[in-house]
């Protein structure tokens, strides 16, 4: 087969052959871009489907499933427990869980929540974090190969999915709520966000609302069949019954590393949140010192420290990225879907052919959610992103 590459044109995807040949570009099946300051919306897009199967055209108050996104707003309701009291972020997470929660290879070592939501737990992706309905993550996380046994607890960055399982079981086991409602109470509700983790806190009317996602033209992710079918992984025997869940046994029911389904007008709400340092229109969710935990990297790529994922990651804060990193030190950071330079703050999404982001600049006051479905693959930002976070 001849080797092919991507490039830009018109805003679009095309696909060239080796020959040099252009083939038709393809747009991608979404977009939806949301701009705003401190004070509110200033611009809104959207082009294509939330459902072309339907012909329904997409908005931008239409709840698509922005991946890791969501683990901002997971880290935002652990800052609100740890004001609270109800968390630290600094203890071994075990005496949460009730039971031991250690690398293999650093028995010694404790896990907290600073580690996990700063991705330098050790844990890693080698195996399967979508658990079914039935899992008990104990037993999966007893499983060596979960775990790097290269690197010892906080000596090492490197982006994991399942950190964030673990944090949600800690969020069950002291507030003894599901995650998604959890969620919903600590976060959702007060900034008034018609949102949710994985469906099953949504209202019918915002299912009706979903945006399909779509790989080469399939859907792949949140079609009505689906969607009916079980708002969360089932379990192994196909059942649905969330009347089996019990707090802290299986913290990736709800995913709390990508499955919030927000709109973008919505997740606008969350970046002016991020403008006003923990208050939005009226609303102080968070105190201003505690705001602050946000607004510092924990983790900086120094060339041989952590795994930048070709130059994407090299500035990390608790669930946090940090954008358009010096690169003096080490010449290899490519974190900049701006092209502008100007330091940002916020957090980027990648599944099922979907690009997201929110991003926000301190310093000017303003900032921009979007997201895209059907994006090819691509190291690093897509095109489709830096079109979408510049503007273009």
């Amino acid at each position: 087969m001849a080797a092919r590459k991507t490039v830009m044109v018109a805003g679009m995807t095309a696909v060239v052959s080796a020959s040099g040949a252009a083939q038709q570009p393809r747009a991608p099946m979404a977009a939806v871009r949301v701009a705003f300051d401190r004070d509110g919306v200033i611009s809104v897009r959207a082009e294509g489907f939330a459902d072309h199967d339907t012909g329904r055209s997409v908005t931008a108050d239409d709840p698509v499933r922005v991946a890791s996104v969501s683990k901002l707003l997971v880290a935002i309701a652990v800052l609100r427990l740890v004001e609270q009291g109800r968390l630290d972020l600094d203890a071994d997470v075990s005496r949460y869980l009730g039971w031991s929660l250690r690398n293999p290879a650093f028995p010694d070592a404790p896990i907290t929540l600073r580690l996990l939501l700063s991705h330098r737990s050790s844990l890693t992706d080698t195996i399967d974090y979508v658990l079914p309905l039935d899992a008990e993550m104990h037993g999966v996380l007893d499983d060596p190969r979960a775990w790097d046994s290269g690197h010892a607890p906080g000596a090492w960055f490197h982006y994991t999915n399942f950190n964030f399982p673990v944090v949600a079981a800690v969020m069950e086991r002291v507030t003894g709520e599901r995650f998604d409602r959890s969620m919903a109470r600590l976060v959702l509700r007060p900034l008034r966000l018609d949102a949710c983790y994985n469906w099953a806190s949504c209202a019918p009317a915002t299912r009706a609302r979903a945006v399909v996602l779509y790989r080469d033209g399939v859907p792949v992710k949140d079609t009505p069949a689906e969607i009916a079918r079980c708002p969360v992984t089932p379990a192994r025997d196909g059942s649905c019954d969330l009347a089996t869940w019990r707090a802290g046994a299986n913290g990736a029911i709800f995913s709390p590393q990508g499955g919030l389904r927000v709109s973008m007008r919505d997740l606008a709400t969350v970046g002016r949140l991020l403008l006003g340092r923990g208050e939005v229109d009226g609303v102080r969710l968070l105190k201003p010192v505690t705001f602050a935990l946000l607004e510092r990297p924990l983790w900086m790529f120094d060339g041989h420290n952590g795994v930048t994922e070709g130059g994407f990651y090299c500035r990390y804060g608790l669930a946090v990225t940090f954008t358009a990193s010096p690169r003096a030190s080490t010449g290899t950071c490519a974190d900049d879907p701006v092209g502008d330079g100007r330091p940002r703050l916020g957090h980027a999404g990648e599944a099922y052919g979907l690009r997201s982001g929110l991003w926000v600049d301190p310093a000017s006051g303003t900032g921009v959610a979007y997201f895209a479905t059907d994006v090819p693959a691509a190291a690093g930002f897509s095109a489709e992103e830096n079109r979408l976070a510049r503007g273009g």
